[in-house]
């Protein structure tokens, strides 16, 4: 099996991991792997290890501005060359380069399956973008050959969103750890009485809502709480001078990007996410392999299923809700040994063959009728 996915590089994202992670798991299955990436840096191109992958950029002039134009007007011509069985669309945020690719290579384009990685009814949208945005997911679904949902309940929402049959969306639970990662959280630590350090983490921009997490965290901040944020992103600035004026500062440590979390989980006690909407994110995962108490906005359709009855959720955008219930998680009983298990349902290990077998239904459904299958 021949599988082209493309990337616009190795800057940390939650679908750049996962899909660097998935080629290697491929790789070691026998599968060809062409990975096409934009440009070739970024702070996890260590993750990367031996896979080999290829660049678009010359280097002779930054594309990192435009790099969705620069990736559709490149990747045709590696498609041709290549001719992969598959493309892979590892996330949302690529889904107008595999649309583009279909309407300009036509029947050269091999078939496409694509990784639903975020929320789809986007309530953030104004409501004349959230109609435009309906009306672009309808678009793909006309283009896109098989959708993968990366939990059960994302079924029903992204059949809904594309407006195609249920049954035609496939469901991999999101592999957002190996057994190698779970095995690095620890074993799952005996119940503290009191529990005084707070964890959270992700890209610091806007969908994570982390000022609504430095206002619930400065409401119930007792003498040596600490929460640590771990990330990077445009907000940071605005989060240091908002824990400034909110006389936390002293309390809170924003550590930037780190390549592993679970030094930092293993310091921590509870992890919080404050996010206004989420795909079926990752961190809530390691949260459970670290089997740290968990509190969460109610940020994605999955959420629930996800926690597996640990934890607790509050509605999204709630500070009084948010505040009390990080409160609540100081002395909450928590199963670490319990939710170590529902966070092995979220492995490589599981999720690999998976895929492989998705895209092979759908080459073997794409493939064009021979004169037998037509006669017959």
């Amino acid at each position: 099996m021949r599988i082209l996915i493309f990337l616009h590089s190795f800057e940390p994202g939650g679908v750049e991991r996962v899909a660097i992670r998935l080629c290697k798991a491929w790789v070691a299955d026998g599968a060809h792997v062409t990975l096409i990436l934009g440009r070739g840096d970024g702070a996890m191109r260590g993750e990367a290890g031996s896979l080999l992958f290829q660049t678009l950029s010359t280097g002779r002039f930054p594309t990192a501005a435009w790099e969705t134009l620069w990736m559709i007007l490149r990747l045709p011509g590696v498609i041709r060359r290549e001719r992969p069985n598959v493309l892979f669309c590892a996330g949302n945020s690529y889904s107008i380069v595999s649309v583009v690719m279909k309407l300009f290579l036509r029947r050269d384009c091999p078939p496409i399956v694509a990784k639903i990685s975020n929320d789809l009814a986007r309530a953030d949208f104004p409501p004349v973008v959230r109609a435009l945005y309906r009306r672009w997911l309808r678009i793909q679904a006309r283009h896109i050959d098989r959708f993968v949902g990366m939990a059960p309940p994302t079924r029903d929402e992204i059949a809904g969103a594309m407006n195609i049959d249920p049954a035609s969306v496939a469901i991999i639970d999101d592999p957002a750890l190996s057994m190698a990662d779970i095995a690095r959280f620890g074993v799952p630590r005996d119940q503290r009485v009191a529990r005084t350090r707070f964890v959270a983490a992700g890209r610091l921009a806007p969908q994570k809502n982390f000022p609504l997490l430095l206002l619930a965290f400065a409401k119930i901040a007792r003498d040596g709480d600490l929460l640590t944020i771990l990330g990077d992103g445009p907000e940071r600035g605005k989060l240091a001078e908002l824990s400034q004026s909110l006389g936390i500062a002293g309390q809170v440590r924003l550590v930037g990007h780190v390549t592993d979390i679970a030094p930092e989980f293993a310091e921590a006690e509870i992890f919080a996410l404050s996010s206004d909407y989420e795909g079926v994110p990752a961190v809530i995962a390691e949260a459970m392999a670290a089997g740290l108490a968990i509190v969460t906005t109610d940020a994605s359709v999955s959420m629930a299923d996800m926690l597996g009855g640990h934890g607790e959720i509050v509605p999204t955008g709630d500070l009084d809700a948010l505040a009390a219930a990080l409160d609540r998680s100081r002395t909450v009983p928590v199963d670490g040994a319990a939710m170590r298990r529902q966070a092995e349902r979220f492995t490589i290990e599981r999720a690999a063959s998976r895929y492989l077998d998705v895209f092979a239904g759908t080459i073997s459904q794409s493939a064009p009728l021979t004169p037998d299958q037509k006669d017959g």
